[in-house]
């Protein structure tokens, strides 16, 4: 397939390019050339033949980006070194919500089969709730809202065009094989339930959008054994036929 992937110089979109490799044909969207610097020295330099860059909040830019484009995989995000979550801030609105608007519609009308989005949840709710596919994140902050309203542009999409989409849930996502964060902080003696490392949510991307049939998932993706007593992450293994391969245990 020709896979899109929007926010590809990221902390996530760095771990969808490597285990998409040799088996896609990939195109690496993000904002500028310089996107990719900053996980250069964790990741290597980029050397795939097809990257576009371009403003994910102009609608003729990602309409352009998806010209030949089978399906596509959606990490894009606002992060803090980018003008943050002030309140004065349009950027979380541009990026995070115009942004993903602009991709579910020039996929629509390009009629591209396959969407997946990386939303983010936590995987223990603050209430003792298990969250399954309806149980919405309940935390108030700018960020927290904008995820949800991601969630709910999905599926709105889905109910109302019809469209195959499928949303992760994320918590914190980490690299088991580093040893870190995504601020690249050690996880010796950090341990969460909500962890995921990035190369199984790289894998669980790839494959939701390569299995035919799927209408409209949302899918929690959380590495520990603890994790599937608070989320449906037995559901994510069931849907997406794959296992949490990072070992996160050394890190307790």
């Amino acid at each position: 397939m020709n896979i899109a992937v929007f926010g590809a110089a990221g902390w996530v979109g760095r771990a969808v390019l490597e285990n998409l490799r040799n088996r896609h044909h990939v195109r690496a969207i993000d904002y500028a050339e310089t996107a990719w610097e900053g996980l250069s020295d964790l990741d290597g330099d980029w050397q795939g033949d097809d990257t576009v860059h371009g403003d994910i909040a102009d609608y003729a830019s990602v309409d352009a980006a998806l010209a030949g484009i089978d399906a596509v995989i959606h990490t894009a995000v606002l992060g803090g070194q980018r003008g943050g979550y002030g309140i004065d801030s349009d950027a979380p609105w541009l990026i995070n919500l115009k942004g993903l608007w602009n991709v579910l519609e020039a996929a629509r009308e390009r009629d591209i089969g396959r969407v997946v989005h990386v939303g983010s949840c936590q995987v223990e709710h603050p209430a003792g709730e298990f969250f399954d596919a309806d149980r919405r994140r309940p935390d108030g902050g700018l960020y927290a809202v904008t995820k949800r309203l991601q969630e709910e542009m999905c599926r709105q999409f889905h109910d109302a065009h019809g469209m195959s989409l499928v949303v992760l849930r994320p918590c914190s996502i980490v690299d088991s094989r580093l040893g870190l964060s995504k601020y690249r902080k050690p996880l010796a003696g950090n341990w969460s339930t909500g962890w995921v490392c990035r190369h199984d949510l790289a894998e669980a991307c790839r494959l939701a959008a390569e299995i035919q049939g799927l209408g409209f998932e949302v899918l929690h993706t959380a590495g520990p054994k603890e994790a599937e007593a608070f989320c449906n992450v037995v559901r994510t293994r069931e849907v997406l036929g794959m296992e949490f391969r990072g070992d996160l245990d050394q890190y307790r």
